[in-house]
């Protein structure tokens, strides 16, 4: 009985002994005595090898170890894509210029200004500034007049920045009103100016709001230059 107890004692410790030795040699780098330190040539870069050596048996970060792969970087999203801009401001001409004329004025200079404002945001391709009269005065003066008031627009554009070459003018006389020129609340929403804006948005702006439209004046001909 205490021959085959004794057995039992000696496979016990085997087993314990061989797990102890399977431990030991999965690492085959040379380490110390307690097997926390695994020994390095002089410059502390290269680790030693047994005989027993192979990639996956390689202490953790010694050399020739395998290295478990990383997840991959999560995809960065792409830019969004410009936002194309085509915006339509309409002036009264009233608060533009005076009367049968094509300086501009202190308020329509401050609104050119807030435009000028609002474009910086955009990648600008192109600006049209179209001029419109009403039905007052001879269809040949009332077209000359849009285009005269139309440029005084581009002048002024040029001058605070916007290049010459991107802003484009046109006068349409009284051929197209958007109210009856029978009244003088109608002619005075056909004296106006058209800007539009075409683009694409590198900046979140909101357009500037076109000055309400004063009361109408008393409309007189005017007279041909």
């Amino acid at each position: 009985m205490k021959k085959l107890n004794r057995v039992a004692a000696l496979i016990a410790f085997s087993t314990v002994a061989g797990s102890a030795f399977a431990d030991v040699s999965a690492i085959d780098n040379w380490r110390n005595g307690q097997g926390d330190l695994v020994w390095k040539n002089g410059t502390n870069e290269l680790c030693w090898r047994d005989n027993f050596w192979t990639p996956a048996t390689a202490a953790a970060g010694c050399d020739g170890a395998i290295v478990a792969a990383q997840p991959a970087p999560a995809p960065v999203p792409p830019a969004p894509a410009p936002e194309p801009v085509m915006e339509k401001v309409t002036y009264n001409a009233d608060a533009f210029f005076d009367f049968d004329k094509a300086v501009l004025k202190p308020e329509g200079r401050a609104k050119l200004d807030e435009l000028v404002t609002y474009i910086q945001g955009i990648d600008l391709e192109v600006i049209v500034a179209t001029g419109h009269t009403d039905s007052i005065g001879s269809d040949r003066y009332n077209q000359r007049l849009s285009v005269r008031r139309a440029e005084a627009v581009k002048a002024y554009l040029v001058s605070k920045g916007i290049e010459k070459g991107r802003v484009y003018t046109e006068g349409k006389g009284e051929r197209q009103p958007v109210a009856s020129n029978k009244t003088a609340a109608g002619r005075a929403q056909n004296r106006r100016v058209e800007i539009e804006v075409v683009g694409n948005r590198t900046a979140m702006r909101e357009v500037p709001a076109a000055p309400a439209a004063e009361a109408p004046a008393a409309d007189t001909p005017a007279m041909e230059e």
